[in-house]
């Protein structure tokens, strides 16, 4: 049991806003989920009601592998925070795409708007197609997380600092302040700053820059041994990093419905559109020196769930689901990202099953001491 941490905080949830048209599989089997504005307004309302404390916007600029339509994060970020009174909202953002001070001060603007609910993260990019088509440069993989890291760290300042002069090699200010800043809030300096990726420079990233690492789906093993990499790696820059994992939850009656239920999904996978994300993000994976990029050993399976959700297995009844949950959370993870089929009525049935199990289980350990 040695890898496991000593854990008192409670389990935290947040949910994929889907702001994307196709719901959060790549599979033609029928999706309750809707991707306009009042869908996800009553979604953030429902998440928010049965206990979740974050969601995330995502970010995709070109129609692809099942995501015919979007609606850009930061906009659908501001419009739930406006709709919403407790729930933090993430929103995904591309460096290369923004340059990090107008990123900061509309993020500003928005935290202002929510009484300080706004949060940022940091995507360094896996789909080549959307920065060439938009006449920017594609990095390589490493050279990526370079920019990401002069982003993360040109925002954070800008975000706590006045007269801000930064000289790197992507981006550049001059005696830059921005007005007014991000709200006080006790216990956060500024609007946390979220980053995913599994590779080596993501990891060494996170580390050094960010507030919280986003881990792709994974079982134990694999979370464990990232978990230790991040920690190590902000260990050396003295800083500490918080740890969210994606997640595909599906909960039914019985173990065996569940995995009936996600046989479906994989056996109505939209084939070329998954044979289509695969080959844009294997060169992801394959770029690095290590090949520990995301989806590095992604199977066609796994990638029916963007983002590897199914690896995570939260498939079953909901006590078993609630018990998988309290063994990550032993195991360092702070937040679970979830992703459903039908996304409002299955969050809304997480929250009303699963959520108090998990909690009791957090007050009997609690009460151990």
């Amino acid at each position: 049991m040695s890898e496991i941490t000593t854990r008192r905080d409670r389990l935290k949830f947040a949910y994929w806003v889907p702001n994307v048209s196709g719901g959060l599989v790549i599979s033609t089997v029928p999706q309750r989920t809707g991707w306009d504005l009042d869908y996800n307004v009553q979604l953030a309302r429902t998440a928010e009601a049965v206990g979740f404390d974050y969601a995330l916007s995502q970010v995709r600029y070109a129609s692809s592998y099942g995501a015919a339509q979007q609606h850009e994060s930061t906009g659908t970020s501001l419009a739930l925070l406006l709709a919403t009174k407790r729930l933090r909202v993430i929103a995904a953002v591309h460096p290369g795409l923004w340059h990090p001070a107008v990123l900061a001060k509309f993020i500003n603007t928005a935290d202002r708007f929510s009484g300080g609910r706004a949060a940022i993260n940091v995507v360094s990019g896996w789909f080549k197609d959307e920065f060439t088509g938009l006449g920017e440069p594609w990095l390589e993989h490493d050279e990526r997380y370079r920019r990401s890291a002069e982003f993360i760290e040109v925002v954070r300042r800008l975000w706590t600092e006045e007269a801000v002069t930064f000289r790197g090699d992507f981006y550049r200010t001059r005696e830059f302040t921005l007005r007014p800043g991000p709200v006080p809030v006790p216990g956060r300096a500024h609007p946390e700053i979220f980053q995913g990726g599994n590779s080596t420079a993501a990891r060494l990233n996170a580390g050094a820059h960010a507030d919280w690492y986003f881990s792709n789906g994974t079982d134990f093993a694999g979370f464990t041994e990232q978990y230790r990499d991040v920690t190590a790696a902000a260990r050396a820059h003295h800083r500490t990093v918080r740890f969210g994992l994606n997640g595909f939850a599906i909960v039914r009656d019985t173990e065996a419905e569940a995995r009936d239920q996600l046989r479906e999904i994989v056996a109505h996978a939209d084939t070329e559109a998954v044979a289509g994300f695969r080959a844009q993000v294997a060169q992801a994976g394959a770029s690095t020196a290590d090949g520990r990029g995301m989806w590095a050993d992604s199977g066609v399976e796994d990638l029916v769930q963007y983002n590897d959700g199914f690896r995570t297995r939260l498939i079953g009844e909901p006590e078993a689901v609630a018990r998988r949950l309290f063994a990550y959370a032993e195991r360092g993870v702070d937040l679970i990202l979830l992703g459903f089929l039908h996304m409002r009525e299955e969050l809304e049935r997480f929250g009303r099953e699963v959520l108090p199990i998990l909690r009791a289980l957090e007050d009997e350990r609690d009460a151990r001491g």
